[in-house]
C-alpha cells in the first residue's frame, strides 16, 4: 500500500469515528419511532413497505446524492459548514443573497440545538436496551446516561484526531454489526427487498391522511441527522476520507439494517418493549450489542460537539461571536479545534434535556426539527450557488435543487407538528445564538464609533510631532489599531494614550492592523507593509496589515519576528526591546436607555466580559512586554 493510500485509510477510519458516528446510531429508534413511538402506524406489511422505501430512499437521496455528491463540493477552500456557505455567499450582491445569509446565520444557531440534542438521545436510546435485558435496570438508565454524557465531554481536549483513531475502529465494527443483523432477517424475509422500489414510498403517501404522512415523515427524518454534521466536519478530514467511508461502508450497512428491521417487522414476531433494532439480535449477542451500541453513541455525540467547535471558530473570525478560548489539537490539521466554554456548554444542555424528557420516545419530538431546517436552508444557498459559483443553467438547477427543496419542505412541515411537543427548543435555541450574534455585531460598530470619536491625532500630525522632537524611547512600539493607517488623514487614537502615559515617542512606531477575510485561509500575500519613514536612519513609522482568513488561528508576535529577520521590518531594536501597545474596553453603563436597548446592551456586556482578551486571541504577550491602556466605551 502506498503512502497515500494508507494516509487515506487512516483518515477514512478517522472519519468513521467522527463524521458517521450520528448518522450511523439512528436506526437504534428511527424505525421504533415509526411503529411503536408517537407515530405509531399499525403494522401492516404496506405500512411496512411504505417505511422502509421512504427510509431508503431518504438516505440515497438526501445523504448520497444531496450531501455526499454535490454538498461536499461547496467547500471553501476545504471547509464546510453552513459558515462557509455563509462566506461564498459574500462574493455576491442582491436582496435575496441578503436574506439567505440571514437565514444561514439562523441555520448555524440550530446546528447547536442539534449539537444539544443528538449527544441526549443517542446515548440515552442506547442504554435503554438494558430494559430488554432485565427490568431491574430501569433506575439505572438515567444515571449511567449521564456518567456516560460527563465522560464523552470530557475527553474533548484531547482533540477530535485522537478522538478519531479511538473511536474510528468502534465504529467500523458497528456498521459490520449492523449490516450483518440486517442481513441476518433480510434472509428470512427477502420479500423486504421490494422496499427499494420507490413506487411503495409513493402509494404509502398517497394512501394516508395529510396528518398521517406528516407524522411518519417526522420520524423518517431521524435516519438523515448527521448529515449537516457530516459537511461541518468537512474540514478536520477531507472530502475524499468522508465519501470512501460512506460508500464503502456506512451506506450500505445502514440500508441492510433498516431492511432487516423492515423483515422483522413482515413476520409474526413480538417486538419486546417495542425496541425492534434490539429484537434483531439473537438472546446471546443482547448484551454485547448493548455494550457496542452504548459505545457507538458516544461516537454520535462527536459529530456534533466538533462540528460545533468548527462553527463556533468560524463564527469568532467573522466577527459574530466573542473571542473564545481556542486550543488547537492537531500540528497538522488546522481544523481540529478544541473550546472549552462550548464544550460545557453544549455538556450542561445534554443533561437537562436528559432529566426533562427521560427517555428516547420523548427526545423524538424535539428531534428533528432543527435537522430539517437547516437542510432547507442549505439547499437554498447550493441553488444560489449553483447559479452564481458553478454557472448552472436556471433550469437545471431547479430541476436538481427544486427536488432537494420539495424534499426539505416536507420534512420541516412534518417537523412542525413537534413544535408545542418539544421541537421548540432547537428553535428557541438557534432565535438565542441569532440574537447573540447580532447583538455582538451590534456592540462591535458602536465601539469602533467610540473609538473615532476619542482620536484627534492623525499619522500626519505623528510625523510633524517626529520632525519637532526628536528624542525619543529606545525600544520599538508596535501598536494594534481597528482599521488601516494608509493616508495622512487616518486618525490614531491608541498613539494618544501611549503618548499621555510616557510623554514620549518610541524610536520606531508600527501600527498593526488584522484584517479577517471571507475567506477559510489568505490566499495571496498575508502582509503588506507600508513605511512612512523618510530615511532609515531618522525614524520608524510602518504599518503592517495582516489578513487571515476565518479558519486560521493567528500567531501575531510570530510573524512580525519573521518578518524583523528576513528584514522586511527594517526596525533598530530585536525584539527583546520591543514594546506592544493594546488597549482594553471597560464599558460604561447606561442610564437613559429605553428597556429594548438596555436589554441589548447587558447582553452584549455579558458577552464581552466573559470574551478572551484580545490579545491571547491575537497571540500577543508571549515574549513580547504588553502595555494595556483602559478605554472608557459607551455603547449608544
Amino acid at each position: 500500500m502506498s503512502p497515500q493510500s494508507r494516509k487515506l485509510f487512516a483518515l477514512t477510519v478517522a472519519a468513521l469515528g467522527v463524521v458517521y458516528g450520528d448518522i450511523g446510531t439512528s436506526p437504534l429508534y428511527a424505525v421504533n419511532e415509526i411503529f411503536f413511538g408517537h407515530t405509531h402506524v399499525a403494522r401492516s406489511p404496506e405500512a411496512i413497505f411504505g417505511a422502509i422505501s421512504l427510509i431508503f430512499w431518504a438516505l440515497t437521496l438526501i445523504i448520497s446524492i444531496k450531501y455526499i455528491i454535490f454538498v461536499l463540493r461547496a467547500d471553501y477552500d476545504s471547509e464546510g459548514g453552513v459558515f462557509a456557505l455563509f462566506g461564498l455567499l459574500q462574493k455576491y450582491k442582491g436582496k435575496l443573497i441578503a436574506v439567505i445569509s440571514t437565514l444561514l446565520l439562523f441555520a448555524a444557531g440550530l446546528l447547536y440545538g442539534d449539537g444539544i440534542i443528538t449527544p441526549a438521545i443517542s446515548v440515552l436510546s442506547a442504554v435503554e436496551g438494558l430494559r430488554i435485558v432485565t427490568a431491574s435496570f430501569d433506575p439505572y438508565i438515567l444515571p449511567i446516561t449521564l456518567a456516560i454524557l460527563t465522560g464523552l465531554f470530557i475527553i474533548q481536549h484531547k482533540g477530535t484526531a485522537k478522538i478519531g483513531r479511538m473511536f474510528g475502529p468502534v465504529i467500523a465494527v458497528w456498521f459490520l454489526t449492523l449490516g450483518c443483523l440486517g442481513m441476518r432477517q433480510i434472509l428470512f424475509e427477502p420479500a423486504i427487498l421490494q422496499a427499494a422500489n420507490p413506487l411503495h414510498a409513493l402509494r404509502f403517501l398517497t394512501g394516508h391522511s395529510l396528518r398521517e404522512i406528516f407524522q411518519v415523515l417526522g420520524s423518517v427524518i431521524l435516519v438523515v441527522t448527521g448529515g449537516e454534521a457530516l459537511y461541518a466536519d468537512l474540514g478536520h478530514f477531507g472530502s475524499k476520507p468522508i465519501r470512501v467511508g460512506w460508500f464503502s461502508l456506512a451506506y450500505p450497512a445502514l440500508l441492510l439494517n433498516y431492511l432487516g428491521q423492515g423483515a422483522y417487522l413482515l413476520g409474526t414476531h413480538v417486538v419486546p418493549h417495542g425496541n425492534v433494532f434490539y429484537a434483531l439480535a439473537p438472546d446471546w449477542f443482547l448484551i454485547p450489542l448493548v455494550i457496542l451500541a452504548t459505545s457507538a453513541t458516544i461516537i454520535a455525540s462527536q459529530a456534533l460537539i466538533s462540528g460545533a467547535f468548527s462553527l463556533t471558530a468560524q463564527g469568532m473570525s467573522l466577527n459574530l461571536f466573542p473571542h473564545f478560548k481556542i486550543m488547537h489539537t492537531h500540528r497538522e490539521y488546522e481544523g481540529q479545534i478544541y473550546i472549552p466554554l462550548v464544550n460545557w456548554m453544549l455538556f450542561l444542555g445534554c443533561a437537562s434535556l436528559v432529566l426533562v424528557f427521560r427517555s428516547s420516545t420523548n427526545f423524538a419530538a424535539a428531534y428533528g426539527m432543527a435537522v430539517s431546517g437547516v437542510m432547507l436552508l442549505t439547499s437554498l444557498a447550493l441553488a444560489l450557488l449553483a447559479v452564481k459559483q458553478w454557472r448552472w443553467p436556471i433550469g437545471k438547477t431547479l430541476m436538481l435543487f427544486g427536488l432537494f427543496i420539495s424534499i426539505d419542505t416536507g420534512f420541516l412541515s412534518a417537523a412542525s407538528l413537534k413544535i408545542l411537543h418539544g421541537g421548540w427548543i432547537p428553535l428557541f435555541i438557534g432565535l438565542g445564538i441569532l440574537a447573540v450574534m447580532f447583538t455582538w455585531r451590534w456592540g462591535r460598530r458602536e465601539i469602533s464609533h467610540t473609538y473615532r470619536k476619542l482620536a484627534t491625532m492623525t499619522l500626519a500630525d505623528l510625523i510633524a510631532l517626529r520632525r519637532q522632537d526628536p528624542r525619543s524611547l529606545p525600544i520599538s512600539l508596535m501598536i494594534m489599531t481597528r482599521g488601516h493607517i494608509e493616508t495622512p488623514a487616518d486618525k490614531i487614537p491608541s498613539l494618544q494614550l501611549f503618548l499621555e502615559n510616557y510623554k514620549l515617542l518610541a524610536d520606531d512606531i508600527v501600527f498593526v492592523h488584522v484584517d479577517y477575510l471571507h475567506t477559510p485561509s489568505c490566499r495571496g500575500n498575508r502582509h503588506v507593509i507600508v513605511s512612512y519613514s523618510p530615511q532609515p536612519d531618522t525614524y520608524g513609522i510602518y504599518s503592517i496589515t495582516l489578513s487571515y482568513g476565518f479558519m486560521e488561528k493567528p500567531d501575531i508576535e510570530t510573524t512580525l519576528k519573521n518578518l524583523y529577520v528576513k528584514g522586511e521590518l527594517p526596525l533598530r531594536h530585536p525584539p527583546d526591546d520591543w514594546l506592544i501597545q493594546v488597549v482594553h474596553e471597560r464599558l460604561m453603563r447606561p442610564v437613559d436607555y429605553k428597556l429594548w436597548k438596555k436589554l441589548k446592551y447587558y447582553v452584549f456586556y455579558i458577552l464581552h466580559k466573559n470574551a478572551d482578551r484580545t490579545y491571547r486571541f491575537f497571540g500577543l504577550g508571549n515574549e513580547i512586554p504588553l502595555t494595556m491602556d483602559v478605554v472608557r466605551v459607551k455603547v449608544k
